[in-house]
């Protein structure tokens, strides 16, 4: 333990790329745009193009990237966004300081009009733009096997449907998660699919470096997180893994060793603990490049730089503890979780429960992996607390906390590590529940589920289905909101969840999870009840007949507003309305007996 404890990195060997002039010859192609899918979509053209691709990270950065341009390259290709360049002018800079033969294009949507300039590539890779990480995991083996990556979504698979038409189309992969019309504009090409059933991003990463190794050798791999490129992510000279920011997932450990990666490039110092979990537990080697030798001239000994790294969407997830108790009337500990940002998450928690001197009394913690809805305050109750001795259950408790979390079920890559105080409270829960029923309103997009309060006490009850799928890809979903249910009451919880005739028909759907999470405390919700449905769907027919019959009502209500003005008498004279049995006009007094 001594020996880590000082010496906790001997195992990295620190690389810093030392490059201050490229002396090779070749085109050079620069990205000059403040948005991702130009910075990527350039270094794809430059790789498969044959040129030396290069970014720009912002304004000040335009000068410096000069210095390390060589000015005997076969030519310059800037491609600069019509909406977001970081310089203003910049194929004038580059002249003005000695160099030639430069082209500068403005590009409105770099992706697509970068794909119509390489005529000779005929096979595509098709992701999302949402999903960031995704076109970094895609980009090595694009490179390698001389397909391009074409962003596409609802909104634009017009647009990339007209573009293929006019090349001669090899092959199709669609990698992670996709729109649901994406997939139906390209099913022409009968492309292949790369997306776990759980859109996992670590499981689609290693189905994609699966089919790096078909091509290319995977003994040494990139170690990142997917949060920002770096040049020499996207060579296709080795794949990219993602290992987490804080934790490991284990599946990663295990392909690691399964495929035999000996090697493994840290792009950043930043996950180094992560790297070092992988070597501790895995046994490959890691180098870490971090720095690169200075641009800038001046002085005999430079400073390093960092590298030159542009940024990507990031998904930050944020999960925290809001409490811990030990609830002395039901012999459970009850730990209330807080998801603190709108998107869901999943996590696994190990809990050690030690006295007042450190004494471990309890290991605890959940066997599956627990859902949490965006924004959601989730209670969860562990029982092995009540099998050790009362009298040491005493107010001095505490509980160290490890949980991992993350956006799936084989995504937890997050980490809450901790030690907190146990409170302890005298709170019985008599809340009973039952549920009756659950039904699909197609019309309005929603679930609605019937629970019944069975128990003596009235009840909160939040509402989860349970890995429905949809858009070919498992989720869960929660009501949108806890309701209180009143003793020997029942109500109708919706959750809302757009459900098209595939999913409808779908076999994995034909039977429906339901996960009643319930108790007397609207926060604290401790109990769980699940039972599983028959898929129904309230047809068409039917609010067709409810719709039918309230047309049928209305008719009815003007028939008798009709046939009751009918029944009035209007003077012949001034044409006031007056009763039918009326002998004089009550406006000008006009004699109605005779008319």
């Amino acid at each position: 333990m001594n020996s880590r404890k000082i010496v906790p990195f001997m195992f990295l060997l620190v690389t810093i790329l030392l490059t201050t002039a490229n002396l090779a010859l070749g085109k050079e192609v620069i990205s000059n745009s403040a948005d991702w899918r130009d910075v990527y979509s350039v270094i794809l053209y430059g790789n498969l193009g044959g040129g030396t691709p290069r970014f720009l990270t912002g304004t000040p950065h335009g000068p410096i990237l000069l210095y390390e341009l060589p000015k005997n390259a076969d030519g310059i290709e800037i491609y600069t966004s019509a909406e977001k360049p970081y310089y203003i002018g910049y194929e004038a800079l580059m002249r003005s300081k000695g160099f030639e033969n430069i082209e500068e294009v403005i590009l409105d949507s770099a992706n697509l009009e970068l794909a119509r300039r390489l005529p000779n590539i005929n096979n595509f890779i098709i992701i999302d733009d949402v999903y960031g990480y995704n076109a970094l995991a895609a980009a090595p083996y694009a490179a390698k096997a001389n397909y391009y990556v074409l962003f596409a979504n609802r909104r634009n698979i017009d647009d990339i449907q007209t573009f293929l038409s006019t090349k001669n189309v090899g092959k199709i992969i669609i990698y992670g998660q996709t729109d649901r019309e994406v997939r139906n504009g390209l099913a022409q090409y009968n492309p292949e699919i790369l997306n776990s059933e759980t859109g996992s991003r670590f499981e689609n990463n290693m189905m994609i470096v699966d089919k790096y190794a078909e091509i290319g050798n995977i003994k040494q791999a990139i170690l990142t997180n997917g949060e920002f490129i770096e040049t020499s992510m996207m060579t296709g000279n080795e794949p990219v893994l993602f290992i987490g920011k804080n934790n490991v997932p284990p599946e990663i450990k295990s392909y690691i060793q399964k495929k035999g990666v000996e090697i493994g490039v840290l792009i950043g110092n930043e996950l180094i603990g992560t790297a070092t979990d992988i070597r501790r537990d895995v046994g490959i080697s890691v180098f870490v490049k971090f720095a690169r030798g200075s641009r800038i001239p001046g002085g005999t000994i430079n400073p390093v730089e960092d590298l030159d790294r542009f940024p990507m969407p990031r998904y930050q997830l944020s999960l925290s503890i809001v409490s811990i108790s030990y609830n002395r009337a039901t012999g459970q500990l009850e730990v209330t979780y807080r998801n603190n940002v709108d998107l869901a998450s999943y996590f696994r928690t190990t809990i050690t429960v030690k006295d007042s001197n450190g004494e471990t009394l309890v290991v605890d913690g959940d066997e599956d992996v627990i859902f949490i809805d965006g924004g959601e305050t989730k209670t969860v109750v562990y029982s092995k607390i009540g099998s050790v001795e009362a009298q040491k259950l005493t107010s001095d408790l505490s509980a160290e906390i490890y949980t991992i979390y993350g956006e799936s079920k084989t995504s937890l890559e997050n980490v809450i590590r901790g030690t907190f105080p146990i409170e302890m409270i005298d709170i019985a829960d008599d809340a009973e529940i039952e549920i009756r029923d659950l039904a699909y309103d197609k019309n309005r997009g929603r679930f609605i589920i019937t629970i019944e309060n069975t128990g003596e006490a009235d009840a909160y009850v939040n509402v989860e289905l349970v890995e429905l799928w949809v858009n070919e890809e498992y989720v869960t979903v929660s009501s949108d909101s806890t309701t209180k249910i009143q003793v020997g009451k029942s109500a109708e919880i919706p959750v809302s969840i757009r459900l098209e005739q595939e999913d409808l028909e779908s076999s994995r759907n034909a039977e429906i999870t339901v996960r009643a999470i319930y108790g007397e405390r609207m926060h604290a919700l401790i109990k769980v009840k699940t039972k599983k449905f028959n898929l129904r769907i309230l047809t068409l027919a039917i609010q067709e007949y409810a719709m039918i019959g309230g047309a049928i009502a209305l008719l009815v209500l003007l028939l008798l507003l009709f046939f009751k003005r009918k029944k009035k008498r209007r003077c012949p004279r001034c044409r006031e309305s007056n009763d039918k049995d009326a002998h004089t006009c009550r406006k000008c007094g006009h004699n109605l007996r005779h008319h």
